[in-house]
């Protein structure tokens, strides 16, 4: 709840829904995961999610505000994960099928982590990273450094000596759209998107978000000025050097 650019976020409305329900709603119907679970912080200001998700009948855990890193650990120890898939509860148009051929895709490739957006090649609000629960342990374990502690993946994709890295990529590259939540003008598109589309197509898919753009073009400039934040330019970095 405490965004720094946009406070409550995950809980704001679109048509008398919070954004987290659109998102649980559609990770429900990804056919390879067996467990879901939100984890937020121990502030109080969070108790608004953790009620929510009992609401939801959704698991919830709870740790350090900062540490995300700690926090799913804890996740991962609750459920007895062997595989964990992270995902960000501010993308509440992620397509239930990418989540699944992510972890298709981990299945088949001889890899301990697995990321969509390395290089960015989906939309901003699609991304996906899948892990062995060995390395988020070990991560969770070994880290020292505050941005791998709040970012979470970091200390994984730094070390591709260490670690079997792998990217997998769309063509042609729809990065250029931003469908996350982190701003006024990012909650403003996504709830025009939300309003128009889920009435009619409640699993809509990444091409029916851009069918609709088409329709609607100038909508692509509400947020086209927000820049986002990432830490993951060095994983980009080590995929491409190590042609992963």
């Amino acid at each position: 709840m405490g965004s720094t650019r946009l406070p409550g976020k995950v809980l704001r409305k679109v048509c008398g829904r919070p954004l987290l329900s659109y998102q649980l709603e559609r990770l429900r119907r990804c056919q390879h995961v067996d467990h879901i679970v939100v984890a937020t912080s121990v502030l109080p200001a969070d108790d608004t999610i953790a009620t929510f998700c009992a609401q939801e009948s959704t698991a919830v855990v709870r740790g350090p505000e900062l540490d995300v890193l700690t926090r799913f650990a804890l996740a991962a120890k609750a459920t007895s994960a062997d595989i964990v898939v992270r995902v960000t509860a501010d993308c509440p148009l992620l397509e239930p099928a990418l989540v699944d051929q992510a972890i298709e895709a981990f299945g088949s490739g001889e890899c301990d982590y697995l990321s969509n957006m390395c290089p960015p090649t989906w939309p901003y609000g699609m991304a996906v990273e899948v892990m062995t629960r060995k390395v988020l342990d070990e991560a969770a374990a070994e880290a020292h450094d505050p941005t791998e502690r709040e970012h979470v993946t970091p200390f994984l994709y730094r070390r591709p000596e260490r670690y079997r890295l792998r990217s997998i990529t769309r063509e042609p590259n729809l990065s250029a759209h931003r469908w996350t939540v982190d701003t006024p003008e990012d909650f403003e598109l996504v709830s025009r998107i939300l309003d128009l589309l889920y009435p009619s197509i409640p699993e809509f898919t990444v091409d029916d978000v851009l069918a609709l753009l088409e329709q609607h073009q100038d909508w692509n400039e509400i947020n086209r000025h927000v820049e986002q934040k990432t830490v993951a330019a060095s994983v980009a970095e080590f995929l491409m050097k190590e042609n992963y």
